[in-house]
């Protein structure tokens, strides 16, 4: 297929060096980190030809933006002077543990809910003075351009609505003065117009949906270079459904430096925190955005633990199995009994499960901290969001799946000091849970455009 070439290598940290993101913000490591982001840190990295195989694009029609002729060398070069100054700029912030900016800053970043807060302000400083995005015009609704706003999958119509956003701080006006490409299908809105409604079991493969967005890369990677100058590298999708992971699964190759923003972030399911993004899922109930921010002081949360869902899954089916009804003290239930909503139990409970169900992530992580409950996270091989800045030991708890008879136990054993500690720092992580539209700095968006950032300046491309 002529769309895709590799005629240009470009530079990644080694995998000798773990991961630059965690090694830049993880203030337990032991590294010299003057020496990060060097040359001599980076290396080559060469590709492969991907493989054929895609629909016809004729679905898709262009509405990609219009603007002055812009050089690509100048331009690439330019961009790639600027992370390099960025990358300098973290180093030092690193070294000399305090941050430089060219304006007041009204929210620093500081405590141990930061793996390093000093990597990560001047980071963010950064991204507010360089990082821009272009969207790409190709496709229309309600495939591309276009998401669910409200329920579990909101964040990804909120995302794609904040993005091409003539007010986004973060649009790029060209594409060559962007850092990273977006592209803006919605896999939620897939499904549903798709395959809904599903009839058969056959109805669940998703060749559909790896067709579909296989042929977007194909109509942008014939239209545009951008895809073939990084083989994928500096492009990045967004998706909180469930099936959102299974893109990929026909065409290792192609997807192989694509970034990849998922919910769905299971470790044992390919998700690589090298490469993809852990996000939250947010319920947004009719499109209300903002956290409640509710929920009662710590010393005046009677409940030990709680938990109201389905058996969805075996974590949760293992759950209700030793727990449900059976306790007052550790309140699980598969459905509510009459009384206080589900949300006002929450903000009465000291710890709230967050249990997986058929996949690993779920909207009541979110919702603990919402209500200033401490997560206790019960999953396996769940990469949980933005942990490479937030150092989740310090606003959570996690249990083994295989300790879930030992809840009650785990739970009374922890000192109220140290439980204090933890609300208390469930209260200041939440405004990077927090769904703002326009999008404020260090609330949710800015924290996955942040970490898109930091995979951007994770390589370099030849300019």
């Amino acid at each position: 297929m002529a769309g895709f070439s590799c005629s240009i290598s470009f530079v990644l940290i080694p995998s000798s060096l773990i991961l630059i993101i965690f090694l830049l913000f993880c203030s337990s490591f032991n590294v010299d980190y003057s020496t990060l982001f060097t040359p001599s840190n980076l290396r080559k990295t060469h590709h492969t030809n991907p493989q054929h195989g895609f629909l016809s694009n004729s679905m898709y029609r262009s509405n990609a933006h219009k603007a002055g002729t812009i050089k690509k060398k100048s331009s690439l070069k330019i961009i790639e002077v600027g992370l390099a100054k960025a990358r300098a700029a973290i180093r030092e912030a690193i070294r000399s543990r305090r941050c430089m900016s060219q304006k007041e800053e009204t929210f620093i970043p500081r405590g141990s809910i930061y793996r390093n807060p000093y990597a990560f302000h001047q980071s963010h400083i950064e991204m507010m003075k360089r990082f821009k995005v272009w969207t790409y015009g190709e496709g229309e609704q309600p495939l591309v351009h276009h998401g669910p706003l409200k329920d579990i999958y909101a964040i990804e119509g909120q995302f794609i609505d904040e993005i091409e956003s003539d007010k986004s701080h973060f649009r790029a006006r060209h594409p060559e003065e962007a850092h990273v490409f977006f592209l803006p299908f919605s896999v939620a809105n897939i499904v549903d117009y798709v395959y809904m409604p599903i009839t058969t079991e056959t109805d669940f493969y998703r060749d559909r949906l790896q067709r579909i967005v296989m042929d977007y890369i194909k109509v942008v990677a014939d239209k545009h270079s951008y895809w073939n100058r990084s083989n994928g590298a500096d492009h990045f999708m967004l998706s909180c459904h469930d099936w959102a992971p299974d893109i990929s699964v026909p065409n290792h190759e192609l997807y192989k430096n694509f970034i990849r923003a998922l919910c769905n972030a299971n470790t044992s399911e390919g998700f690589m925190p090298i490469r993809d993004i852990s996000i939250p899922e947010i319920y947004v109930p009719n499109g209300t955005l903002g956290a409640p921010l509710l929920g009662e002081a710590p010393n005046n949360r009677p409940i030990l633990a709680f938990f109201g869902g389905r058996a969805h899954g075996d974590i949760r089916k293992s759950l209700l199995n030793n727990w449900k009804d059976k306790d007052s003290d550790v309140q699980v239930h598969e459905y509510l009994p009459i009384g206080p909503s589900y949300t006002k139990i929450m903000g009465q409970t000291k710890y709230c499960l967050c249990a997986s169900g058929f996949e690993v992530a779920s909207p009541r992580v979110v919702e603990a901290i919402y209500m200033g409950c401490v997560p206790v996270i019960i999953s396996d091989s769940y990469n949980l969001p933005f942990s490479d800045v937030l150092n989740w030991s310090q606003f959570s708890i996690q249990i083994p799946v295989e300790k879930i008879p030992d809840i009650k136990k785990i739970l009374q054993g922890i000192p109220y000091e140290k439980y204090s500690k933890l609300q208390k720092n469930v209260i200041k992580v939440q405004r990077h849970f927090v769904l703002n539209r326009p999008a404020k700095p260090f609330d949710v968006l800015h924290m996955v455009l942040h970490s898109v950032w930091l995979r951007r300046l994770n390589f370099a491309l030849p300019a």
